[in-house]
């Protein structure tokens, strides 16, 4: 599939550099939404999310998660990350596009916390508004960010762990830190619309399996919400769909091959993904399964 408005040289720098380094407001502090709570508090939040206008619910992480990927123009990528491609030169990345970076700001700025420096970013600028590095723009990766958004929008509040790091939920799930996270073993778990599976990248991502979490240390990954399931067709047969952030420079939905039962990975632990050696499944605990007044 061909590459969409980007430099197809950063393809594996975006994704498996799916983590950005720590602030002077701490790489690891989870901060939540609401008053006060687990993870602090956050002036950024809208108080239809803050309050729970409608309960934490399924429906509408999936449907946030659809209408940010419809934002960046729907693209679909199922390219290897791992498989680096021959030098592009391209118009311009979408983060960086009119319109979009000011999007990837608002990812920041509402999933982290105010007191990190994150929390200044936009699709192209640092924290004093400067612009960043058209190439090596590894550090300002927001794909975390992107997770932290949707969650706080939907209403998760303090009970998310809000991190511009992707460990820093895998191993809250691991844990048990997170009321509303359970890290879920891939080849013994399906996963449901709105939970999140999760990849370790770089260096770990032949080491850091299920039965090595949670880990004492962060690491770089990537996480995807489901947003379908069940499906059958190209290009894999079995499979579900996710939908996650920086992937391209853009919010990109992806193709994961599954087995008949929908699990990612063999009884052996043998992911079915020749690109992604799954390493969990996040099931989210929602307070329901869609708003009460749906429809209405």
């Amino acid at each position: 599939m061909p590459r969409k408005l980007t430099v197809a040289l950063l393809a594996p720098l975006c994704l498996a550099a799916c983590t950005s380094q720590p602030s002077s407001g701490g790489g690891s502090s989870a901060h939540g939404g609401g008053a006060s709570g687990t993870y602090g508090p956050n002036s950024h939040v809208p108080d239809f999310a803050t309050r729970n206008f409608e309960p934490f619910n399924q429906q509408d992480v999936v449907a946030i998660a659809m209408r940010e990927w419809r934002l960046f123009g729907s693209p679909v990528n199922d390219d290897d990350p791992e498989q680096r491609p021959e030098p592009q030169v391209a118009a311009i990345k979408p983060e960086r596009a009119p319109g979009l970076w000011q999007r990837v700001g608002e990812y920041w700025w509402i999933g982290m916390d105010p007191s990190m420096t994150e929390a200044s970013w936009s699709g192209k600028h640092n924290a004093n508004g400067q612009l960043t590095d058209f190439v090596h723009d590894g550090f300002f990766a927001w794909s975390a960010a992107f997770i932290s958004y949707v969650m706080r929008i939907a209403g998760a509040n303090d009970r998310f762990p809000y991190s511009p790091n992707h460990s820093t939920y895998i191993n809250a799930a691991a844990s048990g830190l997170s009321p509303i996270l359970r890290a879920r073993d891939p080849a013994a778990y399906t996963p449901k619309a709105g939970d999140l599976i999760c990849v370790a990248r770089g260096r770990g991502r032949q080491t850091i399996r299920f039965a090595s979490l949670p880990t004492s240390y962060g690491f770089p990954a990537h996480c995807g919400y489901v947003v379908a399931t069940g499906q059958n067709g190209p290009p894999f047969g079995h499979q579900i769909s996710i939908i996650g952030g920086n992937i391209d420079d853009a919010v990109a939905l992806t193709h994961v091959p599954t087995d008949e039962q929908g699990r990612l990975a063999s009884p052996a632990g043998q992911s079915y993904d020749p690109r992604y050696p799954w390493c969990a499944v996040l099931e989210v605990l929602y307070d329901a399964p869609e708003e009460p007044d749906a429809g209405r």
